[in-house]
């Protein structure tokens, strides 16, 4: 077992091929092509949300959600949105593009997504959103947060680019919120090598997302009065797209399989695993994660660098919002601790959860991960 095990693989091994041919000999290759309008209103279906809007990434779509929530809501530069620190820092980093001021909560220990006990204590009255981020494939728990939004009067945006499939007591993740966003990069569950979407039942949002997703062309073209940006995804990556949709169950499946194989094989080293279910939902294992216990003495660093001389890759938990160096230097950063993202990012990696791995692979990767104890 000497051969590199990445940490993800994509499957393509449904209609991929066979619709990228057809756009090839159809010539719609750019932005227009039915495949675009066949994603945008099969996978709003699948979310049970009525609209989609494709863009070119997962951060585009938080970029251009809030500038549309911005406008439509009137909501006045710095305004502050809440999000969770422990998490990539596309929510943070399309606040700021937007003239909006993130806050950050901490992670809550179990599932690692937002502590909703400690939402309520950062709202102030310049407060106007919650961004939601489904973390690793685990739904935030959503009842709380929904009590507290309309406590508020804030809106909800979900950041579900983890959690395609997903629900929440039998509810899909995306369709909780004002607007959700989803990515298509290469490791997610639905996989284009990078492109994105915005699902909303506004048609209000819809249009303004449209607008400026698309350069900010009004009634009469190349005449402007918005800025916006050319975020378009094409008809090619939409027909990927579009082919692992018409999977995902079966995509998902593989991921719950390779999560439970993992927990049974390691359910015995000094580590806390990723939370397998909730009351509210099954893990869907978009990847698997370990956190080493407080007493044992090396970090996810050396354990990730151990398991590399193995030929197994892994990647490092999130490094916490609050923690960022860019953040500092642009002076909105707090003196507060949150303790739990801390010690994810510390303690915490994941390991491959590729659609092609077979059990012998997933047994030769557990086996090197209890040698290191």
């Amino acid at each position: 077992m000497s051969n590199f095990i990445p940490v993800f693989e994509p499957l393509l091994n449904g209609n991929e091929k066979k619709y990228l041919e057809d756009c090839i000999d159809s010539g719609w290759l750019g932005s227009n092509g039915p495949y675009i309008k066949k994603l945008e209103e099969n996978f709003s279906k699948y979310c049970n949300q009525q609209y989609g809007s494709c863009v070119t990434n997962g951060s585009a779509a938080l970029d251009v959600t809030l500038r549309a929530m911005k406008e439509l809501y009137k909501w006045e530069d710095y305004s502050e949105i809440i999000i969770p620190t422990f998490n990539i820092i596309s929510a943070a980093q399309s606040c700021i593009y937007n003239k909006l001021k993130p806050i950050f909560v901490d992670a809550e220990p179990i599932t690692w997504n937002i502590d909703t006990n400690r939402i309520e204590e950062v709202i102030t009255n310049r407060t106007k959103a919650i961004i939601v981020v489904h973390i690793y494939g685990l739904p935030s728990d959503m009842n709380p947060i929904i009590e507290i939004a309309k406590k508020y009067n804030l809106k909800i945006i979900e950041d579900a680019a983890q959690a395609h499939g997903q629900t929440y007591n039998g509810k899909k993740c995306g369709s909780f919120s004002e607007a959700a966003t989803f990515s298509f990069f290469t490791n997610k569950h639905i996989s284009c090598g990078e492109g994105g979407i915005v699902l909303t039942s506004s048609k209000n949002l819809l249009d303004k997302i449209n607008y400026y997703k698309n350069l900010c062309f009004f009634e009469e073209k190349f005449i402007h009065t918005d800025l916006g940006w050319n975020l378009r995804m094409s008809n090619l990556q939409a027909a990927v797209a579009y082919a692992q949709l018409e999977k995902i169950d079966k995509t998902i499946e593989i991921k719950k399989r390779i999560g439970a194989k993992y927990q049974e094989l390691l359910k015995n080293i000094p580590a806390k695993l990723s939370c397998p279910k909730t009351n509210y939902a099954h893990n869907h294992y978009w990847i698997f994660g370990i956190v080493l216990n407080d007493d044992v003495k090396f970090n996810a660093k050396t354990a990730r660098q151990k398991l590399l001389d193995n030929n197994i890759e892994t990647r490092p938990f999130f490094y916490p919002m609050h923690k960022q160096p860019i953040f500092k230097k642009l002076g909105i950063l707090d003196n507060i601790n949150r303790p739990v993202s801390e010690k994810l990012y510390e303690k915490g990696f994941y390991i491959p959860t590729g659609l092609n791995l077979t059990d012998e692979k997933l047994e030769y990767i557990s086996d090197k991960i209890k040698q290191l104890f």
